[in-house]
């Protein structure tokens, strides 16, 4: 999709100094904010010593971690998906594990196993849960669409609740807890599409593209080199937690809720006030969620660039990765080769955005409020 590439990726220009704190922010409301930012940087840093650009795709990646959401990765073989989500958690000093999807993989696999253990001294046998792979910080779902509905919907739970269901009996999974998933789009055969009620389960459905042509010579010469790198631990568990509920805590000034609101429901071509493209191209439309992803994508971004406050410019820049998995486009769409990808990008033009971000006089809202879902 070289046509939406430039029109979907947010800019990758450097991240600007933060603005001066407003009215209202305590000294450990701006040390936290400048903490989360710099902590951005360093991760960034880091992840750069073993990835070579993906600028936009590790900018999306963090923004789900801080957010408390689980990511999709789609991109074709050898792009290093795989090793970005490995690299992201040894940066951020987290348990990971990687699960293989294959067609023979079943939902125990996953979550764990009941068995027999027998006590040596009294002979008396009782039941003990083994815990699977799926009791880690990060989690490498990959290539998630070749494993059965049964195997897929094993992750439900777990990405929802953060716990798992064995035997009657609930298993709480250690926070901080994200699902990272990757999927190749152009082999299709012996695979199982992701149903639209687990697509949505994902925060964002980040496009993984090709490197460009420093990129890739970048690659190969580090690749085919004695090239040996450590990496440097960023963050904890506990305070990644923390900022994570710092994010929570960012506000959001009405207009930019509405805006948020209004594109989501844009998309929904049966509520009657939508735009008659969207009429003609797409069957179904984002739900809520969206609407609470887009703003929850959008306070993350906010901090993760060291301001005080959500701009409408945030929501655009995480409406693509937001909605293009929420959006079900119909065969007139297949048909003149318009992706949802594309009607996002229409979206964004045709939604007047209204300038009342601010507090009357020209002062920024209140740093941080309670905390907010």
């Amino acid at each position: 999709m070289p046509d939406e590439k430039a029109k979907s990726a947010p800019s990758a220009a450097p991240i600007a100094a933060p603005a001066a704190a407003p009215a209202g922010a305590t000294p450990s409301d701006i040390e936290a904010v400048e903490k989360l930012k710099n902590a951005f940087e360093k991760i960034k840093g880091e992840i750069h010593k073993v990835i070579v650009g993906q600028d936009r795709v590790v900018e999306e990646m963090l923004i789900a971690v801080f957010a408390r959401g689980h990511a999709l990765l789609i991109g074709v073989p050898g792009l290093g998906k795989t090793l970005l989500v490995r690299t992201l958690a040894q940066t951020l000093s987290l348990a990971f594990n990687r699960i293989q999807f294959t067609p023979d993989l079943m939902p125990s696999d996953i979550t764990g196993t009941e068995v027999i253990q027998e006590d040596r001294a009294s002979g008396q046998r009782s039941f003990k849960f083994l815990r699977g792979p799926i009791f880690a910080n990060v989690i490498l779902a990959d290539e998630i669409n070749r494993t059965p509905p049964k195997t897929q919907a094993a992750l439900l739970e777990a990405m929802q609740e953060h716990q798992v269901t064995a035997g009657g009996k609930k298993h709480q999974l250690e926070e901080p807890f994200f699902v990272l998933a990757t999927q190749n789009p152009i082999e299709q055969e012996g695979t199982y599409p992701l149903p639209e009620a687990q697509l949505d389960r994902f925060m964002f459905n980040v496009m993984v593209d090709y490197p460009t042509e420093e990129e890739e010579l970048k690659i190969m010469q580090m690749t085919t080199s004695p090239y040996d790198v450590r990496l440097a631990s960023v963050l904890t568990g506990e305070e990644i937690q923390k900022l994570q509920e710092i994010v929570r805590r960012v506000p959001v000034a009405d207009s930019v809720m509405q805006y948020a609101m209004k594109l989501a429901r844009m998309t929904r071509v049966h509520t009657g006030r939508v735009p008659d493209f969207v009429k003609q191209w797409v069957s179904w439309g984002a739900g809520p969620r969206a609407s609470q992803f887009l703003i929850m994508g959008a306070k993350a971004r906010a901090i993760l660039r060291g301001r005080y406050y959500v701009s409408t410019e945030d929501v655009k820049a995480v409406a693509h990765p937001v909605l293009r998995h929420r959006i079900i486009t119909n065969f007139s769409a297949e048909a003149e080769g318009v992706t949802a990808d594309k009607i996002v990008t229409k979206l964004i033009e045709t939604l007047p955005v209204h300038e009342s971000e601010t507090a009357k006089d020209g002062k920024l809202p209140k740093v941080l409020g309670p905390a907010s879902t």
